[in-house]
């Protein structure tokens, strides 16, 4: 064999398995297209319309908080215009959640919560930067921001951008913007802590990657604000390998064809809930994941770098059992690497009620079996109750030097509820939108969380499980009364 020859034989191979690679790429595309087009329900306008005054990182560098809420005031404005000349008559719009007489608006009174919001102490003990998760808005941060108001602090719960509006801004939204508005939320809050206050950032899901992430950040970076206490509930940390096939699904958005906007969607539902986008674009899907391996990627280098040691005490909630972000990022992606007492992590097991063990995995008692066995540097709190029937919950603390006790709490399962789940950890089980709890509802309609639909598969535009998730927490006292006391503690101690 000559050497020519020798050389073309040699990359045969790469090139025959590039161009399978591309057509195995070009093939998903084809096949998402066509399962978008063919498939999902038609587009309303709030799929389709776009807002142009939504904060960008690019166009807005440089602005302080008050300027951001500034813009957030025309964007909704604007917004307000604009379904002002939307049709009014047909059933799509009358149900949802942008008709301003329909139940949606009702329940949620107007949907203040979509923007960012304060809430303020004449003389503040502490300052707590609070940011929601994607699809949601600011209200998923209230029952978090009133239990830190109450114990003295200043809370100020940040809209990202791309949420709370149109569902058709989540098409274009970008997770750089997000940072940029974390990083002039931060700086806003930690100006007003200064050194003599507390300052806690907290988050729910995406939130809590952001914040968690701003924090890596700080740790190497100096002008970025250093929080003194992170919150996480649930935080996206480790998604599924299946995420990543959204940067070759997204191909398809960059073409200005209105012929392909459906492509540009997971899924399009009814938006009847006031607070939480229902429709799901690849774009969401893509920047979220794009997220996640960006805080990988800081958690590794700080972990390397020897930074970890300086990030600031963690507690995080998640519960055993979670579709959307999983339980091993933050059991172990985040608190394999941490090392210390004051990092604590608190998980929500299943109900292990006897009555209903056979319908159980067996995967959600491994998890906690091998955190309790193995070797941990940090606080670990396990909520969960025996199998008798209508035990009490207890707290089993496993402390980072070894030893352990038992919490007794009076809080029991509500029937038939099998486990917490992602949505539920922030919400108490009485809040008027999403409480399980009877009676739970406002201005005569009733919440969310506790609508008990059964029938057969196919009858509903959403899918049977999505009205069974569990969308508030039974659960919600032990975090207010953790939450309350810890900021105390903390407040006392400046």
């Amino acid at each position: 064999m000559t050497e020519h020859a020798a050389a073309r034989h040699r990359w045969r191979r790469p090139l025959r398995g590039a161009g399978w690679l591309l057509a195995l790429g070009l093939a998903l595309i084809a096949g998402y297209a066509l399962y978008a087009l063919t498939m999902l329900p038609p587009l309303q306008r709030w799929h389709t319309e776009r807002l142009q005054g939504e904060f960008s990182a690019a166009r807005h560098a440089g602005i302080d908080f008050a300027a951001y809420q500034r813009l957030e005031q025309a964007l909704f404005d604007e917004m307000r215009q604009r379904i002002a000349g939307w049709p009014h008559g047909d059933a799509a719009f009358a149900d949802s959640r942008f008709n301003p007489e329909g139940e949606a608006m009702r329940l949620a009174a107007g949907a203040p919560l979509n923007r960012s919001f304060r809430l303020m102490q004449p003389k503040p003990r502490g300052q707590a930067l609070l940011v929601h998760g994607l699809t949601d808005s600011p209200y998923m941060m209230r029952a978090v921001a009133r239990v830190l108001h109450a114990a003295g602090f200043d809370v100020t719960v940040l809209r990202l951008p791309g949420h709370g509006t149109l569902p058709s801004m989540m098409t274009t939204m970008a997770s750089a913007d997000w940072r940029a508005a974390v990083a002039i939320a931060a700086r806003d809050v930690a100006a007003r802590a200064g050194s003599t206050q507390p300052f806690y950032a907290g988050g729910f899901s995406t939130g809590g990657t952001l914040v968690l992430l701003h924090a890596l950040e700080a740790l190497s970076d100096p002008a970025l604000p250093l929080p003194s206490r992170l919150l996480l509930f649930a935080p996206a940390i480790q998604l599924t390998p299946v995420a990543n096939l959204t940067e070759v699904v997204d191909v398809l958005a960059v073409l200005p064809l209105p012929a392909l906007d459906k492509v540009r969607w997971q899924e399009i539902l009814p938006e009847y809930d006031p607070y939480k986008f229902n429709s799901f674009p690849v774009n969401a899907a893509l920047q979220i994941n794009r997220l996640v391996h960006q805080l990988q990627g800081a958690l590794e280098r700080a972990q390397a770098e020897g930074l970890l040691a300086r990030l600031p005490p963690v507690l995080a909630w998640q519960s055993v059992v979670d579709a959307t972000v999983g339980f091993d990022g933050v059991a172990d992606t985040l608190f394999g690497r941490l090392s210390g007492g004051q990092h604590r992590l608190v998980v929500f097991d299943v109900n292990r009620d006897v009555e209903y063990r056979s319908l159980l995995r067996a995967d959600s008692a491994q998890r906690l079996d091998r955190l309790r066995s193995a070797p941990r540097g940090w606080t670990l709190d396990i909520v969960g109750n025996a199998e008798a029937q209508d035990d009490p919950v207890q707290i089993l603390r496993l402390a980072a030097d070894g030893t352990s006790e038992r919490i007794p709490t009076t809080r029991r399962w509500p029937a038939q509820l099998l486990s917490l789940g992602h949505l539920a950890l922030t919400l108490p089980d009485d809040d008027p939108v999403y409480g399980i709890a009877p009676g739970s509802g406002h201005a005569g309609v009733h919440s969310i969380g506790s609508w008990l639909l059964r029938g057969e598969s196919g009858a509903s535009l959403m899918q049977l499980g999505a009205l069974t998730r569990v969308r508030s927490n039974p659960f919600w006292p032990l975090i207010e009364a953790d939450l309350a006391a810890l900021a105390r503690a903390d407040a006392a101690k400046r």
